[in-house]
């Protein structure tokens, strides 16, 4: 079988917008919020995949009901179009939110995605949507599953449990042997768990990676909730992003768990595919770039690495940038290798 090399995937940290971010997105719109200038700062690493994928953690507010935020989310439907107009093609959106608005909240990400023209994975409007998706990328059949530990008290109606997936072990593995059964080539597993504010893997998160891995039939698990940035693995011949940060929010807080700087951090996750000996495709590489949430700048996300490379960044909020990157590598310490200066300092590089 003859495919293309290589077959570029990316996948982003939590994109919880927050409502100082809405009141920006409607400066920058000069009245309706837009969030494209928050993404502008990684657009070129999205624009490099062919397929890209972001984790949504909130819902969408219904229409003709007002935004909210935190403990019940409901954001702008214009959330979605930022992340399309980035380059984003999928998103998974099961999280412990995803009910904050109910049902109507459910339906109305979904049918923004589906304006967007994004597809997502997480949250169904009918029983087979909740089904492991299988999508060709490029020539190779990928299949995805986004499940979550649970719903902070909004659940699900009682007689409506396929609204979303929960993390169930013996039901991820059942997923993904389903994947593989539609043509997967490659099944990819996103998972809302762990402690948050926590950069330790949990037991629970240890158990269930080292039982994908062990069943031969994941390729990839990516990890958010924590909003912290947590370890990246190998466990046999299955990669385990155990959590990537966030990608974009007002964190730190002012107050509660969230107000040390480490919430500012977050990974990209790189990840090539190339056909294996036997015909299967494989997962050929694996790269984690650091990305920073620049607040004063509008909350830009930003490359770490390029934006290092950036002189007027640099004058800016260098010391901010290289800080960010330090954190991060202490808990992924094979940050970007090649983009390292001879004594890994990125800052030399």
């Amino acid at each position: 079988m003859a495919l293309p090399a290589p077959i570029r995937l990316l996948f982003t940290g939590d994109v919880l917008m927050h409502s100082p971010l809405w009141d920006r997105a409607v400066r920058n719109g000069g009245g309706t919020p837009d969030f494209v200038p928050m993404f502008a700062g990684i657009e070129p690493l999205v624009a490099a995949a062919d397929w890209a994928v972001c984790h949504l953690e909130t819902p969408i507010a219904p229409p003709g009901e007002s935004w909210s935020t935190s403990p019940r989310y409901g954001v702008p439907a214009e959330v979605v179009d930022g992340l399309a107009a980035a380059g984003f093609d999928h998103c998974s959106t099961a999280s412990n939110h995803t009910f904050d608005r109910g049902v109507g909240g459910v339906e109305a990400t979904i049918d923004r995605f589906a304006h967007a023209g994004l597809t997502q994975h997480g949250m169904a409007s009918a029983p087979p949507e909740i089904e492991p998706i299988v999508l060709d990328v490029g020539g190779v059949r990928i299949g995805h599953v986004s499940a979550t530990y649970g719903y902070d008290g909004a659940n699900p109606p009682a007689d409506e449990p396929w609204r979303s997936n929960r993390i169930d072990l013996d039901r991820l593995l059942a997923d993904a042997a389903l994947a593989r059964e539609r043509g997967a080539q490659v099944v990819v597993l996103s998972l809302h768990w762990g402690s948050s504010n926590s950069h330790r893997v949990n037991d629970e998160q240890r158990r269930i990676a080292d039982a994908l891995a062990a069943s031969g039939l994941v390729d990839l698990v990516v990890g958010h909730h924590a909003h912290v940035v947590q370890p990246v693995e190998q466990i046999g011949a299955t990669w385990v992003a155990f959590g990537l940060g966030n990608l974009i929010s007002n964190m730190p807080l002012p107050s509660g768990p969230f107000t040390a700087d480490d919430t500012r951090d977050g990974l990209v996750l790189q990840v090539e595919l190339s056909p294996a000996p036997d015909g299967s495709v494989a997962i050929a590489r694996v790269v984690a770039r650091p990305v920073w949430v620049d607040r004063d700048a509008g909350w830009v996300v930003r490359d770490v690495a390029a934006a290092l490379a950036d002189d007027a960044l640099v004058a800016r909020v260098g010391p901010e940038l290289r800080a960010s990157w330090e954190r991060t590598s202490v808990f992924v310490p094979w940050l970007v290798p090649e983009l390292l200066g001879p004594a890994g300092d990125p800052s030399t590089g």
